[in-house]
């Protein structure tokens, strides 16, 4: 049963910063659903892309992998053969999601969990990978290195799966971004407290960019297909494929 996501219901004396601890663990599926305009969108376009993508005796990565959402899909389409690493900072995550693993029916490849920061893993191998509402809460200036670290390690004509939250250069479509986000928040039921404390407690911790520098930094990388395939309000994703 997916339990609701309540953490910034109640008047909070001060908002501390966001943090993917055991309390965001216990409520993640609601909070992201609710939270990320499309996301389900997503979710289903990388078990699709996985499908196409992902070749026999290769590796996929799932870089934040959280509860390991895009590493089950991917496990549905990849070869008995492949192995999925999913790598997340989170001891909290990591847990849940070796719990989840070891009570799930479903047989598939061998996946790989790894507690660690994404920026500490090499690549290769790849076939497939998936940064997906990743980057935005690294340092803006470690995001080249990730991004250049997965070109590195994917095989010719292998792909990434990129999505953020963006943010605009004209200020009028980035507040109507903002206010149709907030809209679609308090639609899936969550109060203007719990949307004006949750903003606060991200506010540093998640630095969105532009569409533009997300496909200059995939270009600069050496990725020549770019294409950004979804955009819902201030989310989008983008698929980059490396060069046969």
């Amino acid at each position: 049963m997916m339990m609701r996501d309540d953490i910034y219901a109640l008047p909070l004396t001060q908002v501390g910063s966001f943090e993917f601890d055991e309390q965001v663990v216990r409520v993640f599926p609601d909070m992201i659903a609710r939270s990320v305009p499309g996301y389900a969108s997503i979710l289903s376009m990388i078990e699709q892309l996985a499908a196409r993508f992902v070749c026999p005796g290769t590796t996929v990565w799932d870089l934040g992998c959280s509860l390991g959402a895009a590493t089950r899909l991917i496990r549905r389409q990849a070869p008995p053969d492949c192995t999925i690493h999913a790598v997340d900072n989170s001891a909290a995550m990591i847990q849940r999601l070796r719990t989840i693993l070891g009570e799930s029916s479903d047989k598939g490849c061998l996946v790989e969990l790894h507690e660690k920061d994404l920026r500490d893993v090499e690549i290769c191998n790849a076939s497939f990978v998936v940064l997906n509402l990743t980057l935005q809460f690294l340092p803006p200036d470690e995001r080249t290195r990730v991004i250049e670290n997965v070109w590195r390690g994917l095989l010719p004509g292998g792909a990434l799966l990129l999505s953020e939250k963006i943010c605009f250069d004209e200020p009028n479509q980035q507040q109507l971004m903002t206010d149709l986000h907030h809209d679609f928040k308090r639609a899936h039921g969550y109060s203007e407290l719990e949307v004006a404390q949750k903003r606060t407690a991200i506010e540093n911790r998640l630095i969105p960019e532009s569409l533009h520098t997300h496909v200059a930094r995939l270009r600069q990388a050496g990725f020549t297909t770019i294409a950004p395939w979804f955009q819902c309000f201030n989310f989008v994703s983008i698929l980059a494929v490396r060069s046969e």
